[in-house]
């Protein structure tokens, strides 16, 4: 049987029962199929995997029993904190799930001045929900145990003036540095910043370029905006994090 890796947010003992929530319990007795006895293995984000042993299923409840937990680490040596200007549709979807999938640490969806999607109220906190679920269940499909931070969305001048790292990038397809220049330098920490669908503005670039920030291209071609955090992040992660 496949290895079945459960997030949940509850404090998890090894020789403990837990008992999952309605929407996992559903999925593991009504999509996957398990019954009592089956084993699954399940994290609550703060490092290591926990395997258990179903007892009680039924769709609307699922309890487990804690028999073991190791301390596996996956996490990259590379912090990243990803800023990305936010998009109509499934794209932000998209980006956050693969960006969880190949590493990033922090994503900062922004408000920019090409960015069409606006956020209030009971709408942004369901959206933000909606994205950390999007996020959690990339870890459990990638085998990651600590889950991204999703920040609260924020202007690209609030990130700009608040993100720290050692290396702060911005991605402009009109630069005529290429990120693969950065390969010489050593670093523990960095900021990327990706514009929505159209890009940046001009001066939007400025104040990066102001805020530290070095703009970067990822080559001839234009990338999309979901695309790109993708390819930018593996390419960090090659540099100095735990892509081999």
């Amino acid at each position: 049987m496949r290895d079945i890796r459960v997030f949940t947010d509850q404090p998890l003992t090894t020789g403990e029962a837990v008992t999952l929530d309605e929407i996992a319990s559903r999925h593991l007795v009504t999509v996957l199929r398990l019954k009592a006895g089956d084993p699954i293995s399940l994290f609550n984000g703060q490092g290591g995997e926990f395997l258990a042993t179903l007892n009680q299923c039924n769709s609307k409840q699922v309890t487990a029993s804690i028999t073991d937990f190791t301390d596996t680490e996956r996490e990259s040596p590379l912090h990243i904190h990803l800023g990305i200007g936010m998009s109509r549709g499934d794209r932000m979807d998209w980006v956050i799930q693969k960006a969880t999938e190949v590493g990033v640490t922090e994503i900062s969806p922004l408000y920019t001045e090409r960015t069409e999607v606006k956020l209030k109220g009971d709408r942004a906190e369901k959206k933000l929900r909606h994205w950390q679920q999007v996020s959690i269940s990339a870890c459990e499909q990638s085998y990651r145990n600590r889950v991204p931070v999703i920040h609260p969305p924020i202007t690209v001048n609030q990130w700009l003036s608040s993100v720290k790292a050692e290396k702060k990038l911005v991605l402009h397809h009109r630069s005529q540095h290429s990120i693969s220049e950065l390969g010489e330098q050593q670093a523990a920490s960095a900021a990327l910043l990706i514009g929505p669908e159209g890009g940046l503005s001009t001066d939007e670039i400025k104040r990066a370029e102001e805020h530290s920030f070095i703009p970067l291209t990822l080559g001839p071609r234009v990338l999309r905006t979901e695309t790109a955090p993708v390819v930018a992040i593996s390419i960090l992660q090659s540099l100095w994090g735990d892509f081999l």
